[in-house]
């Protein structure tokens, strides 16, 4: 049985980084990690989270389970600083990753009876994948012009005619991943009131809250709209605003009425229990000590500002370039790590086997791993493809 197993096509971002480990070229450039990366492309830990891993070192006394929803402090912490105040009416459990917090809110969807779940494209890659692996079906709906590099809102909300009543679908509350365009107030406004007015479940994905524009603008859009719809789901990953990649530190939060709200709980409970049963408690202990510690919060908010400043430097040198037709301009009015490039696969390949380039095949870039030496470099590179 096992060894009639077909292999499966790797996955396309771990492939990238295959060629770029085995490229022997110095001067390549990594563009396609998601990890943010200093000015000497690095990837630092922050000075709050190693001040935090000092205090659970001396203080810890156990290492037992968390218990079955988590860290209830850390689940709390991070409710408050993503909602604020609403979030004491969530239902809240903690996950493997912002991936595991995805995958538990669409097994939740489909015990609630949805069938899909709309994605607005281009997705992060991982998603469809997940929404499959649910027994969902992903549907794709119109969302970005990357030759114009703009949100298409009339395509977007025109695509919900494919979903029925109880189905999701996935938005990215901040810093969009992979095109780095986020919604404003007002189009947040339009899509709740499209969402209520055909019954779909609103599946938030937060995972780079302070990469944009602040702790608590990265959240204004997504806080609107959960304001106004009856019920939401909404996965969380704490691994880049803590730069804790490795620890797989997510959660998952659920609106609902509150007469639902035990259901939700032990519908929750169940799947967690037979999929990793017990959730890992290291990485939500280093969010819990530090955003519950006023001079290690401080200091985190204060790494936190610097790596967003980096990251709008670099879009703002990006966007100053020209080249030839490409809307180099728009970079600097996007958000968070990456942008998506209006280049196709022949130009992508040119860049990674002519300059020792690396992107994702979809021309994905991670605007946070170029470092300002490189740029330069990089933008002759786009000249010399576009």
């Amino acid at each position: 049985m096992i060894e009639s197993l077909a292999p499966k096509a790797p996955d396309p971002l771990l492939k990238i980084i295959k060629m770029y480990r085995e490229d022997p070229r110095t001067d390549k450039i990594d563009l396609g990690v998601g990890v943010y990366k200093d000015g000497e492309g690095n990837t630092p830990v922050m000075r709050a989270v190693k001040d935090a891993e000092a205090l659970l070192l001396a203080g810890q006394k156990t290492k037992t389970y968390v218990g079955q929803q988590g860290d209830v402090d850390f689940l709390k912490l991070v409710g408050q600083l993503a909602f604020g105040a609403m979030s004491r009416e969530f239902v809240s459990i903690q996950a493997v990753g912002g991936t595991g917090a995805l995958r538990l809110g669409c097994d939740l969807l489909r015990e609630a009876g949805a069938k899909r779940v709309l994605l607005p494209a281009p997705c992060w890659p991982n998603h469809p994948s997940i929404v499959r692996a649910a027994r969902l079906e992903p549907i794709d709906a119109p969302f970005f012009n990357i030759t114009e590099q703009r949100i298409d809102m009339d395509a977007l909300i025109a695509s919900f005619a494919q979903a029925e009543r109880g189905d999701g679908v996935i938005l990215q509350a901040c810093c969009h991943n992979p095109l780095g365009a986020d919604f404003s107030l007002e189009q947040w406004t339009q899509l709740a009131a499209a969402l209520n007015a055909r019954g779909i479940i609103a599946f938030v994905d937060l995972a780079y809250q302070g990469f944009g524009d602040g702790i608590d603008e990265d959240v204004a859009g997504a806080r609107r709209l959960l304001e106004q719809v009856p019920e939401a789901i909404i996965a969380i990953s704490e691994a880049k605003s803590f730069g804790i990649y490795r620890e797989r530190v997510g959660a998952l939060f659920v609106k609902a009425a509150e007469k639902s709200r035990a259901a939700v709980m032990s519908n929750l409970a169940a799947i967690a229990r037979a999929n990793y049963s017990m959730p890992p408690d290291h990485g939500a202990a280093i969010v819990r000590e530090v955003l519950s510690d006023e001079k290690l919060r401080a200091s985190w908010r204060e790494e936190l500002d610097q790596i967003r400043s980096h990251i709008k430097r670099t879009r703002r040198q990006l966007a100053a370039a020209r080249v030839n037709s490409m809307p180099m301009h728009l970079i600097a009015d996007q958000k968070g790590m990456f942008s998506t490039l209006p280049l196709d696969g022949a130009q992508v390949t040119r860049l990674r086997e002519q300059h020792g380039i690396y992107m994702t095949d979809s021309a994905r870039i991670n605007v946070a791993g170029l470092r300002e030496a490189d740029i330069p470099r990089f933008v002759e590179a786009l000249k010399a493809v576009a």
